[in-house]
């Protein structure tokens, strides 16, 4: 049985031309790889991590795409001296996570984060809210190492409603703009 791969994410297609061109980019929690198949076909060699092995066998022989059947919440950390020019992190959140990403992310590279939180729960699953972010929680944990490129939080109509919060930063050195 074949799934449709939903579109990336209008803040992730956003913000992906901030990422420095031919760098290595992590998609964290890909699932179908929504994201990995369009940083691949904008030239980045993307790894993809999840730990649905079925989702992740849909990107086996998508070009630039290596994947990582991972658990990332009950295993070891899988890329431990491995740095990134971009990490993307869509509808997923595991606190214990977010140094990694940190010490992950290459000097000029741009950690672009979407995910719910709090208040997301009158509209479904998540709804625990270990798995949902506080008010300004995504600023307070980057702002000391990371410059704030965009943020956004609060409830949104599209593509369904949700109470979402989304936030693009990048690693020391100066934001190149995309032509």
């Amino acid at each position: 049985m074949v799934h449709e791969v939903p579109p990336p994410s209008a803040w992730v297609d956003r913000f992906a031309p901030l990422i420095p061109a031919g760098g290595a980019v992590l998609d964290l929690a890909c699932g179908s790889g929504r994201h990995s198949r369009l940083l691949a076909g904008m030239g980045h060699p993307v790894e993809a991590v999840d730990r649905d092995a079925t989702a992740l066998a849909s990107l086996q022989d998508l070009p630039g795409v290596s994947t990582n059947c991972a658990d990332l919440e009950g295993g070891p950390w899988p890329y431990g001296g491995r740095g990134f020019a971009g990490i993307v992190v869509a509808n997923y959140l595991w606190r214990p996570l977010f140094p990694h990403l940190l010490a992950a992310l290459d000097p000029g590279g741009v950690l672009i984060y979407e995910t719910f939180m709090l208040g997301h729960e009158r509209f479904g699953k998540p709804a625990n809210p270990a798995f949902l972010l506080r008010t300004n929680e995504l600023l307070d944990l980057v702002r000391p190492r990371l410059t704030v490129v965009a943020f956004e939080q609060g409830e949104v109509r599209l593509p369904r409603p949700a109470v979402v919060q989304r936030l693009c930063a990048l690693r020391g050195g100066a934001l190149v703009l995309p032509d």
